[in-house]
Order: C-alpha cells, then sequence, then structure tokens
C-alpha cells in the first residue's frame, strides 16, 4: 500500500468522523457490507451521516475538472517563520534546562499531566500488524519502552502518571492485551481512546471492496485524538481530577519521552499548545506563518511557488496540548488521500492533529533530533527501524530507560 495524493476537504458536519454509533442501519443495508464490518463499524463510533457528506464532495470533484492537487493549496499568505517564532529547549545541564524541569516536574507530581500515545493507524508498512508491539532491541517494543519510560518518572515522584493509548480497531485488542500484562509487572496503569473508523472508498465514490468482496476499512487519522479522548471520557475524568495538560506523541518515536523540561516550557510559553520541531526538512509538515498566525502545515498543502526548505524546521508530531484545547471541538480539514490497496487506488479521509495549531496560540519549541537530549527518532518502516536502532538505544540508554554498551 502507498499514498498518493491527498486532497484536503471541508465539512459542515459538527460530527467528526465517528462520532457515534452506526446511526444510518440503511447504508448497511444498501450496500451490503458484511456482518464483522458493520460490527466493527459501530463499536468504533462510526457516523454515516459525516461519511455521506464526505462522499457526496468526492463525487461531486470526481465530476468536475478541478485540478485535485491545486486544492490542496493554502489559499491566504504563507511565509516562513520569523526570528524568534522557534523556541529552543535550552541545552541540558543548563540553569535554564534546571529551571524549566522543576516546574515540570511540580506540574507532573500535582497530577497535572497526562501521556497520550498515539497508538492507532493501520501499521501498513509494518505488514498490517501492530507497530506498538514491534521490537525495537532486545525484546523491548516500542510500547514497553513508553511504558518503562513512564515507570521510571514515577519511581522518581512518587506519583502516577495517566498514560492513555489511543488506538486503532485493527491495534486496540492486541494493546489491550499487552497493556493487561504489562500493567502487572511494570505497575503502569493504561486506559485506552480508541478512534474512529471508515470506509474506503473508489475515486468515483463508490465503497472500494478487497478481493474477497468485503469492504475495506481503515482508521481516519492521528486528528482523531481530541474526539477519542472526549468519547472515551477519559479527558473529562482527567479534567475533573486536576488534569491540565496532555503530552501527545507517536508510539513509533521512542526518543520523544516525558522530559519534564518540555512541560515546564509549554507552561513557561502561556500558550495552550506546544509543538516540537527539529532542524531540518522533509515531507511532512513545518512551521509556517500563514496570514500571520505560526501553526504547522503539511508539505502538500504548499503552492508550487513556496520553498518547502524554507523553515528549517520540522514538526515532530509530539505536543503538549492544554485540556481546553482538547476539549473543543475544532474544524478540523478532512483531507482526501490516495492510496493504492490490492494493485487499485483508493480513497479514504483523514485529519491531523498538528492542525490544531491553526485554531490557537502555539509555541513551536525547537528540540534536537539527535544525541543525549534527542527527540525525534521516528520509524515508519522495519528498514528505517534498523537504522535507526543503534541512536534509539544510545538516547534511551541516556536517560536510564534501558542499558546500552
Amino acid at each position: 500500500m502507498s499514498t498518493q495524493l491527498i486532497t484536503p476537504v471541508r465539512t459542515e458536519s459538527k460530527r467528526p468522523l465517528g462520532s457515534g454509533a452506526v446511526q444510518r442501519p440503511d447504508l448497511v443495508d444498501r450496500h451490503g457490507i458484511d456482518q464483522e464490518a458493520a460490527e466493527t463499524l459501530a463499536a468504533f463510533g462510526f457516523d454515516a451521516d459525516t461519511f455521506d457528506e464526505l462522499r457526496e464532495q468526492l463525487v461531486s470533484r470526481s465530476r468536475s475538472s478541478r485540478d485535485t492537487v491545486a486544492v490542496n493549496w493554502v489559499r491566504a499568505s504563507i511565509e516562513p517563520p520569523q526570528h524568534g517564532d522557534l523556541v529552543p529547549l535550552p541545552p541540558l545541564g543548563s540553569s535554564e534546562r534546571s529551571q524549566l524541569a522543576r516546574a515540570g516536574c511540580e506540574a507532573i507530581a500535582a497530577g497535572h499531566v497526562g501521556v497520550l500515545l498515539l497508538a492507532g493507524g493501520m501499521a501498513t508498512r509494518f505488514g498490517g500488524g501492530v507497530k506498538a508491539l514491534a521490537e525495537l532491541f532486545g525484546g523491548l517494543t516500542f510500547a514497553d519502552a513508553k511504558i518503562a519510560d513512564l515507570r521510571r518518572l514515577s519511581s522518581e515522584m512518587a506519583c502516577a502518571v495517566p498514560l492513555w493509548l489511543m488506538t486503532s480497531f485493527q491495534s486496540d485488542r492486541p494493546l489491550r492485551e499487552w497493556a493487561a500484562k504489562a500493567s502487572e509487572s511494570a505497575h503502569v496503569h493504561v486506559d485506552f481512546a480508541p478512534q474512529g473508523v471508515s470506509m474506503r472508498m473508489t475515486p468515483r465514490g463508490d465503497l472500494f471492496r478487497n478481493r474477497a468482496g468485503l469492504v475495506s476499512l481503515h482508521a481516519p487519522g492521528h486528528g482523531d485524538a481530541p474526539w477519542a479522548m472526549r468519547r472515551s471520557g477519559l479527558l473529562g475524568r482527567f479534567a475533573d481530577a486536576g488534569g491540565q495538560c496532555v503530552f501527545v506523541t507517536n508510539i513509533d518515536n521512542a526518543a520523544a519521552t516525558l522530559d519534564p523540561a518540555v512541560i515546564g516550557a509549554h507552561l513557561a510559553g502561556q500558550r495552550p499548545l506546544t509543538c516540537e520541531v527539529v532542524r531540518g526538512s522533509a515531507s511532512g509538515g513545518s512551521p509556517w506563518r500563514v496570514d500571520g498566525r505560526l501553526q504547522i502545515v503539511e508539505a502538500f498543502r504548499l503552492p508550487p511557488e513556496i520553498d518547502p526548505m524554507a523553515p528549517g524546521a520540522v514538526n515532530t508530531n509530539s505536543l503538549v496540548a492544554d485540556v481546553e484545547v482538547f476539549s473543543a471541538e475544532w474544524p478540523l480539514t478532512w483531507f482526501e488521500v490516495r492510496k493504492q490497496v490490492d494493485g487499485t487506488e483508493v480513497v479514504q479521509f483523514e485529519r491531523l492533529i498538528g492542525e490544531l495549531s491553526a485554531f490557537v496560540d502555539t509555541t513551536m519549541l525547537l528540540v534536537e533530533r539527535d544525541g543525549p537530549d534527542g527527540r525525534f527518532q521516528p520509524v515508519k518502516d522495519p528498514a528505517e527501524l534498523e537504522n535507526r536502532r543503534p541512536e534509539i538505544a544510545r538516547i534511551l540508554s541516556a536517560r536510564g530507560i534501558v542499558t546500552y554498551r
């Protein structure tokens, strides 16, 4: 499976895809969806009305002659970050870093900070398995590394850090089974906030069916995170208990541990959202000023006259968000993603969590990519894991999470 094209879509519906149970049983009956798929749609909150809105827009575009690539482009003034827009995390050993770490430790110890690991998706480049349970080294999985980090921090601070996993319909059961065993041995409790689910379509708007004639389900992107936390009830309980902010990171980025200094930097920035960025360039998102507002913009949204390398920084998809940011229902864009499945072009709709920065004031926190203070070692496929494994081991060893020689 490979991604080919992404097109943004706006829908006026206030319900996200997957905001409740299947509300349109006629859709199931009309299209002959198999029972197992129908049960999955219902269990993971598929919203048929919103799906139909997006589908109608897809059909309309398929009948027009509009340039689907141009639809992606930002229709506003867009400029690279200005001097001072990227706020460096002070280096290890500095007095400024120690001050931020103390403030972060106080917030964590007081129960004001929770951790949300993005462990959903489909792991297509890992053969469709559960990437969170892929081995990093020495029998340690991505999920094990994250829970070991929190166990270490909780022990040092004599507190319990709330840990949540956003799973998909594909990863939910295996991760619940893993958590049941890991929680016993690591003494770290794990709660779950499953993301939504939807159905792939053909570019003409028909339901796509696999070679067995069954509808093809997909997870609709990490932009589901705020909705998943609300739907699960975890966000409300966290806020009621005095929770103030959520540290969010991809489970496949083992270097993005819960650093008290990052929490301290978020608090010091006095903005509701902090996004971690690193120096460099990539095909993902970067910090830009759009009509003067600093935000994360994905590379595919840049008009051809814009140099994607201009910001000199890349979004890591690790962020700290105030509870109020997750509590609100922001109109995130539904992006029309084109992929190849079974040798056929298909369409699925996804949202991106980084787009929250378009709606709230955001601190762009510049962190290290590599070295003892490195925080960005993403792993998208087995080959990348093989290449990054030594650096990941060195980083985790420097933090006392593993022993590496």
